[in-house]
């Protein structure tokens, strides 16, 4: 009876030792599976990251050097779960329309708690930004859009990073998380 209860213990505490080990400039935000959650931020929260390498180094491969500018603002993390066999889109949406925000995400395993610029390597990063000029048929929008497909039986981190271009400070903004299991 006491090892059940222990367990059971075990099992309820495990989801708060996860939120433990992020630093403290990350807020997590527990997935929900086939169910959205949406978390809201402020670039006036965050920090300028004065070093992106990491993100167009060949091991991370988020963003292209030349794509900098955008990213040189301030920055805001969010960390969640990816459970085995799901698919996972993440949106930001600013709350001005005319916000210019950018969004990057990156997998790592699930005892990776790493957040940039100490990002040596990823499993995948993905990145979404303002165009620099128009796309023959397609409509952009204020809207970043990012997706991660987990077809294996593990669990995953996710580094969720919001910035702005240079001089960028503040602004708010809504992250929605949508799960699909």
């Amino acid at each position: 009876m006491k090892k059940s209860i222990y367990l059971a213990m075990l099992i309820m505490a495990a989801p708060l030792l996860s939120l433990a080990q992020w630093p403290s400039n990350v807020t997590f935000a527990a997935s929900k599976a086939n169910d959205s959650v949406v978390v809201s931020g402020d670039l006036a929260n965050g920090a300028v990251i004065s070093d992106l390498s990491w993100a167009w180094s060949s091991s991370n491969a988020c963003f292209v050097g030349f794509q900098a500018p955008k990213y040189q603002g301030n920055h805001v993390l969010f960390a969640t779960s990816f459970p085995p066999r799901s698919i996972m889109t993440i949106t930001v949406t600013p709350t001005d329309a005319n916000g210019n925000l950018s969004i990057y995400g990156y997998m790592m395993g699930a005892d990776d708690h790493r957040v940039v610029p100490d990002l040596p390597s990823c499993i995948t990063c993905e990145a979404d930004y303002k165009w620099d000029r128009p796309v023959k048929g397609k409509v952009q929008t204020s809207d970043r859009v990012i997706e991660f497909q987990n077809p294996t039986q593990n669990t995953y981190n996710i580094v969720i990073g919001v910035a702005a271009p240079g001089g960028v400070v503040s602004g708010q903004f809504n992250v929605k998380i949508k799960l699909k299991s």
